[in-house]
């Protein structure tokens, strides 16, 4: 007789999650609120951990669930959930990255009505016994610009619904492109025009290098005085501080915040500012939402442990058993590529090409593909995974194209990823050493060889003597231990490339001191996983 696999929900969820598990042949106990020595002591029983928010699933808990197969999460975030120790542990993470759109979505325009029209501060002087008509001067939606920072999938789901207001939209995201923008019926529009135009400036962008403080002092300095903000995406996209000051100026009319730098916010200095409301975290607080993420979560886990289908895994490809060992050193490959693409196009990308030479054209192009989406996207989106990066390049109005050449080339097996940007089609390359060591061996026409991995520096300069001493001598000068050196040139004297792999992060003031060497046209740090 097969043993049936065993789950436990440590979080509270709905009711209706267990009932899935059970109607699709696992066993399933609800333990919620125990302390992590008492979930230490208790996970080994189990092949499957589904958890909200409360649980923190640690290296700890991992080293004693000696029989855990897959972690799910009811929800998008995962920062409560050791990811690298759960895959060193052959553990699958999955989530829930769709469930709570439309309620995050919605939350963000009731914070926009309640500071039009200044409900919280009217609601609680009336139900003091005050009857302040006159103290409240509220502003209407209709005909107002809405600047939208972040057009994914909640970002455009707001957009639809300030269009219903008859609103103006200005979007900003680096990568929406002309045509998703007329579908969408926005306005594209850079970062400092949207920040000139806009009466209500909304966020729905993840957390990332790239994002955070992207509402820092000197941009919110930016905006039309009588601006209102509204955060519902992720604590660190706005300068607290700084918008505390302008609150206090004047120049910003209000502010709503569901998300704070620090959770649970219990004495931030924007408390009792006049223009300010809150809430704890709702964005996803609704019944609707809850039940969605919870059914969708105990369906993709039970799926995974009765039949091995692996849907919205963060850390695991979608493959069948026979294709996983062939096609895995091709889908790191294809990552790299479409991480280093992804990490140094800045402008918005309209398509994307893969293209597969010898031995790579013959394998099953669908996760090829969806590992180069993967890590092109990944730069911009904390959620991005294997499953979900077709839909996002989709959703976002990515064209992706797919080209196959069977005939070999100089290399046995190849893969090459293009972007069309303002500067026209570039590219990059790779190949497999010894059918399983991914390598770069072009880049943006420049041959070079190289593995991506860890932390590396980028760097375009003129090609002349003396200079990998001089980038030698600066980063020995700031205790930067160089692991590797890889070269390229078009032509001698012309334009050359370097790429560094170096043992950690490279500190903001040492990039900028390797762009002031002479010859350096372009420095940037790159991050490999």
């Amino acid at each position: 007789m097969t043993t049936k696999p065993k789950v436990l929900i440590s979080d509270k969820m709905d009711p209706n999650a267990a009932r899935i598990f059970e109607i699709r042949g696992c066993d399933v106990d609800v333990i919620t609120g125990e302390t992590p020595e008492q979930l230490i002591a208790r996970i080994g029983d189990y092949d499957g951990l589904a958890i909200r928010s409360s649980t923190k699933v640690t290296k700890e808990i991992l080293d004693a669930a000696t029989n855990l197969k897959v972690i799910g999460r009811a929800g998008i975030g995962v920062d409560n959930v050791d990811i690298p120790a759960a895959s060193s542990k052959g553990v699958v993470v999955m989530n829930t990255p769709f469930g709570n759109s439309i309620t995050t979505a919605e939350h963000a325009i009731a914070m926009m009505f309640a500071l039009a029209r200044q409900i919280p501060e009217a609601n609680a002087r009336t139900q003091a016994g005050e009857w302040p008509k006159n103290a409240f001067m509220g502003v209407e939606v209709t005909g107002k610009t809405l600047g939208l920072i972040g057009a994914g999938n909640i970002g455009s789901i707001v957009a639809s619904r300030a269009l219903g207001l008859r609103m103006k939209v200005v979007a900003f995201d680096p990568f929406l492109t002309p045509e998703r923008a007329v579908e969408m019926g926005v306005e594209k529009a850079d970062l400092d025009t949207l920040l000139e135009k806009a009466d209500f400036i909304t966020l729905h962008t993840p957390l990332t290098d790239q994002t955070r403080n992207i509402l820092s002092r000197e941009n919110l300095g930016k905006t039309k005085k009588g601006v209102r903000i509204i955060n519902c995406a992720r604590g660190g996209l706005v300068d607290e501080a700084a918008l505390k000051d302008l609150l206090d100026s004047g120049h910003i009319a209000g502010a709503a915040l569901d998300v704070f730098q620090t959770e649970p916010a219990k004495d931030s200095p924007l408390f009792g500012t006049p223009g300010f409301i809150c809430t704890p975290h709702l964005g996803a607080s609704t019944n609707e939402a809850q039940v969605n993420v919870a059914l969708q979560v105990a369906e993709q886990m039970a799926d995974y442990l009765v039949n091995g289908g692996v849907t919205n895994a963060l850390n695991m490809p979608s493959l069948s058993a026979e294709e996983a060992p062939k096609l895995r050193p091709y889908m790191k490959l294809a990552e790299q590529l479409g991480s280093m693409v992804g990490q140094l196009t800045r402008d918005s990308v309209p398509r994307i090409s893969i293209h597969t030479e010898g031995a790579a054209a013959e394998l099953n192009m669908k996760p090829i593909v969806a590992a180069v989406l993967s890590g092109f996207l990944r730069v911009q989106s904390d959620s991005v995974n294997m499953v979900n990066a077709p839909y996002l390049a989709k959703e976002r109005g990515l064209e992706v194209r797919e080209v196959k050449t069977e005939r070999e080339g100089d290399y046995h097996t190849l893969i090459r990823v293009s972007v069309k940007t303002e500067e026209g089609e570039r590219s990059v390359a790779g190949t497999l050493f010894n059918n399983s060591e991914p390598r770069l061996i072009e880049m943006f026409g420049i041959k070079v060889e190289a593995e991506l991995t860890g932390h590396m520096m980028y760097i375009v300069n003129e090609d002349a003597p003396g200079f990998i001493g001089s980038i030698g001598t600066l980063l020995g000068q700031n205790k930067i231990n160089i692991g590797t050196f890889n070269l390229g040139r078009r032509d001698a004297g012309g334009e050359a490339v370097m790429l560094l792999s170096v043992d950690g992060d490279v500190p903001e003031t040492v990039l900028k001191q390797a762009c002031e060497l002479s010859g350096v046209k372009k420095v940037k740090e790159l991050t490999f996983v």
